[in-house]
């Protein structure tokens, strides 16, 4: 992260230096970067007069705030109840096969991220994936690996 102390000092300006701030400093950086790195949570914290382990533990408990490096593509399924009884794991499946990575692991050329998450918000429509803020949904194996492989060029 290139000047990581400067550009937080840049959005605690932006958006204060109170316990109010946390959420929408930490929302840019991952907006800026996709993650938020052991010294970007030191140098908010500094920043907010708060502990690193309040700031840590505040990214670390939002699935959508990552503290370690992802690919250029988070690919998010959702793991509910509802999902699974509709094909996720099938889907899930197809997915491992094809990027030959397992959930939580990123592909060696760093484009996909794969993890599951709690609910998306489209049960009716399960199963459901999002990559980064793309939303897919009514996915079967074969159309799971087809929007993949769009992303593959991109």
């Amino acid at each position: 992260m290139a000047n990581t102390e400067m550009r937080v000092k840049e959005l605690a300006e932006k958006y204060g230096r109170n316990r109010e701030a946390l959420m929408p400093i930490l929302q840019e950086l991952i907006d800026e970067r996709r993650y938020v790195n052991d010294e970007a949570m030191v140098n908010v914290a500094r920043e907010l007069d708060l502990s690193a382990a309040e700031v840590y533990g505040t990214a670390s408990f939002y699935s959508f705030i990552e503290t370690e490096e992802v690919g250029k593509f988070v690919i998010r399924l959702c793991k509910t109840i509802v999902c699974d009884m509709k094909g996720k794991e099938d889907v899930l499946q197809a997915i491992e096969n094809t990027l030959k990575i397992k959930v939580g692991q990123t592909t060696a050329d760093k484009k996909f991220t794969l993890k599951t998450t709690n609910c998306l918000g489209w049960c009716h429509k399960g199963p459901t994936m999002l990559i980064n803020d793309e939303v897919y949904t009514e996915l079967t194996p074969g159309k799971a690996i087809e929007i993949i492989e769009s992303y593959m060029n991109k």
